[in-house]
């Protein structure tokens, strides 16, 4: 198994690199990089460039590391032992399977995405190191151990809203995803736009590099909301010229919306632009 990228997503030499070192050493991936540029999409397209199957598991705040494994379902046996259910002499109706048990025992080795773990409570990581560090875990109601058929290729995305413990770090093999360049940004935007003409795409693209170096955005716009934003000005008809006459710093973009997410960055630039008209007017 090795990924070469795919025509569906631009992926950088360093990037196809730790994704085959990540599959050669057989352990996790660890991707962390801003919101929007591609972690969780990454798992998606690696699983779909080696014909392997895909299960994904989304992290949320409330989730414990055992809902990967399996849950038993106490209350529903009660339940059933109460109204008679003959089910109830066979405790594995009631253990409902998790996305690791899912992966062990996937006859096609799959890719296995925990998307998001720093979502999770700090224990979460450390509770899941012993099941995929040996690739097995133990069913304490039906006294079953349940081993990986096929090891998983096992990608983990992280937005770095919480550190991770250094005894799960030590057993990941680790890729930050740098923001794309001009050049890379370029390639990504003609995939998914590949009849679009170039100057409509250079002009976008210098407005959309501007934006991001204005000084105090607290969030700066990324790949996937450009890929939006360009997706709105041509269904508007908004060509280059327009473009060409908007400067970020002293008037706000057209359909500003797909690429300012909250109103203090909105303020920020109508305070920029009333400022510049003023110092233009004073001059």
């Amino acid at each position: 198994m090795k990924f070469t990228g795919s025509k569906s997503y631009v992926a950088t030499d360093d990037l196809k690199v730790a994704v085959n070192a990540a599959i050669t050493l057989e352990r996790p991936l660890l991707i962390k990089g801003e919101p929007g540029t591609g972690k969780t999409v990454l798992a998606q397209e690696v699983a779909k460039a080696l014909g392997a199957p895909l299960i994904e598991w989304h992290i949320k705040s409330t989730i414990k590391a055992q809902q990967g494994l399996y849950e038993y379902d106490a209350v529903s046996r009660l339940r059933d032992s109460q109204l008679g259910d003959e089910k109830v002499k066979d405790i594995s109706n009631y253990i409902k399977r998790g996305k690791l048990w899912e992966a062990f025992t996937s006859d096609v080795r799959p890719v296995l995405l925990i998307d998001e773990i720093d979502k999770a409570d700090i224990e979460f990581p450390n509770d899941l190191l012993q099941e995929l560090d040996r690739m097995e875990f133990f069913v304490y109601e039906t006294g079953e151990t349940i081993k990986a058929k096929k090891r998983p290729i096992v990608m983990i995305t992280s937005n770095n809203e919480k550190e991770l413990p250094d005894a799960f770090l030590r057993r990941c093999f680790f890729h930050y995803i740098k923001f794309p360049d001009p050049e890379t940004m370029k390639a990504i935007v003609d995939v998914h736009f590949p009849d679009l003409k170039g100057r409509l795409v250079s002009e976008a693209l210098k407005i959309f590099y501007d934006m991001r170096e204005v000084p105090g955005l607290k969030k700066k716009p990324s790949t996937s909301e450009l890929l939006d934003w360009i997706k709105l000005l041509l269904n508007e008809d908004i060509g280059p010229e327009t473009l060409r006459e908007t400067d970020p710093r002293k008037l706000i973009p057209p359909l500003h919306g797909a690429l300012l997410k909250n109103e203090q960055d909105v303020h920020l630039f109508e305070r920029l632009a009333f400022m510049s008209r003023r110092k233009e007017s004073q001059n």
